[in-house]
């Protein structure tokens, strides 16, 4: 497109997490960026950061995306202060190791709405004016976990959150394509991110890493690659797809 475009990426706040990577793959390629955290002030470090380092537009955000009333307000402030959206990164989440038979409808709850919830919140105000442009790159972060049944952290909450976000990228891309927009999911294995930060240990944490036919786990900048290619003009032809990377720690 030979109009400025912007990307969006939520969950962007945490230092070390795959959003942040994101953004600022995205930020190499020159692109504006608007960055979406619960945490506002970590969401604007990191915009900060960006046009320091990049010399692009970029402005960080607060926002719940579970609630819809303060999506679409953070949404009409991004479409005011940057061009028109072009490519939507959906990395807002949070895993749960609770063993099945001792979680609570609460935890379920929580996992499911932060998870899947927020992706549908997002994608469904953002995606509406990319169809109206016709042309859009949605990207959702869902899990191995989707895809094996659990087994690497996250337990059933979280392996059912990221599963339900394959059944809405792959329904939302044949709605959409006849908009010129794609939509496709990302299911990374064990990645050195703080989304265990607490629940883990050196040693579990070697254990996850050992247990990878590459033998380590993934950076978030590995994961990051990915969302910015799919986020790009060479990706135009995928659409409803799922990539796993997982470093063959799940080989289908």
């Amino acid at each position: 497109m030979s109009q400025p475009t912007t990307a969006v990426v939520t969950g962007a706040g945490s230092p070390r997490g795959i959003g942040r990577a994101t953004a600022r793959a995205l930020a190499a390629t020159g692109a504006p960026v608007a960055v979406i955290d619960l945490d506002a002030a970590a969401a604007e470090a990191v915009a900060a950061e960006l046009r320091e380092e990049f010399g692009v537009e970029a402005f960080g955000y607060g926002a719940d995306v579970t609630d819809e009333a303060a999506v679409d307000a953070v949404v009409a402030r991004i479409e005011n202060d940057l061009p028109p959206v072009a490519s939507l990164a959906n990395i807002a989440g949070i895993t749960s190791p609770t063993r099945f038979l001792q979680t609570t409808l609460a935890e379920w709850n929580r996992v499911m709405s932060i998870n899947a919830t927020g992706t549908y919140v997002v994608t469904k105000r953002i995606a509406a004016g990319m169809a109206e442009r016709g042309y859009g790159r949605i990207v959702n972060m869902s899990s191995v976990s989707a895809i094996r049944g659990g087994g690497v952290f996250g337990g059933v909450p979280y392996s059912a959150a990221k599963a339900a976000i394959l059944g809405f990228t792959r329904a939302v891309a044949r709605e959409l394509g006849p908009s010129g927009v794609t939509v496709n999911a990302v299911t990374p294995g064990v990645v050195a991110t703080d989304i265990r930060a607490g629940a883990t240990n050196d040693e579990l944490e070697a254990k996850l890493a050992a247990d990878v036919p590459l033998g380590r786990q993934a950076t978030a900048e590995d994961i990051a690659n990915l969302f910015e290619f799919l986020m790009s003009d060479r990706s135009a032809y995928i659409t409803g797809a799922t990539y796993d990377i997982n470093g063959g720690s799940h080989i289908s």
